[in-house]
């Protein structure tokens, strides 16, 4: 299972978007899932159950970046309208404006310069919180998630998770060393 999919890799590739997915079920440890192409059965064990609940009520952007109704959040330069209506949905937040003690900081970064701002980034986040930098994907991207991790060490900070933001940006968790908090 996949964030936006799901995908048999064996003999033949299967993959079948949830959006297209008509019914799900499971009988006997088997997933069964109905799209227009036919009916794909997964033989999953326990997971079977599990799996179906995630594809009927998969997990909206903001619970996949861990934002709770009393996170204390900043954006500087996400412009992604479908985020900011989340995020506005669930806590209060500060669109371009840095404080200190912040839970998260979503920061868009598309060069390595944009990326020397971690450093101050680092110092408004409260020792628990994150930056999540959010970047352009695929062949496009100017900032490849290897040069993140590196711009993340060299701010003191770790590079935790990885979220797939939207179609064409990706997402990079990056919080502060345990054993620096």
């Amino acid at each position: 299972m996949e964030s936006k999919n799901l995908m048999f890799r064996g003999d033949f590739r299967l993959k079948i978007l949830f959006k297209n997915i008509s019914s799900v079920r499971t009988k006997k440890n088997q997933l069964i899932v109905n799209f227009p192409e036919g009916e794909a059965i997964f033989y999953l064990g326990e997971k079977a159950l599990k799996w179906a609940e995630k594809i009927k009520n998969p997990k909206s952007l903001i619970d996949k970046l861990g934002v709770k109704p009393d996170s204390k959040v900043a954006v500087v330069g996400v412009a992604d309208n479908e985020f900011l209506k989340q995020l506005n949905e669930r806590t209060i937040m500060a669109t371009g404006k840095l404080a200190k003690e912040l839970d998260f900081i979503f920061y868009a970064a598309e060069s390595l310069k944009e990326l020397t701002k971690l450093s101050l980034l680092k110092e408004c986040i409260k020792k628990s919180g994150a930056i999540w930098v959010v970047s352009l994907k695929g062949k496009n991207a100017n900032v490849k998630d290897v040069v993140v991790i590196k711009a993340a060490k060299d701010a003191g900070l770790v590079d935790v998770k990885v979220v797939s933001f939207s179609d064409t940006h990706t997402a990079n968790k990056l919080v502060i060393p345990i054993s620096k908090r």
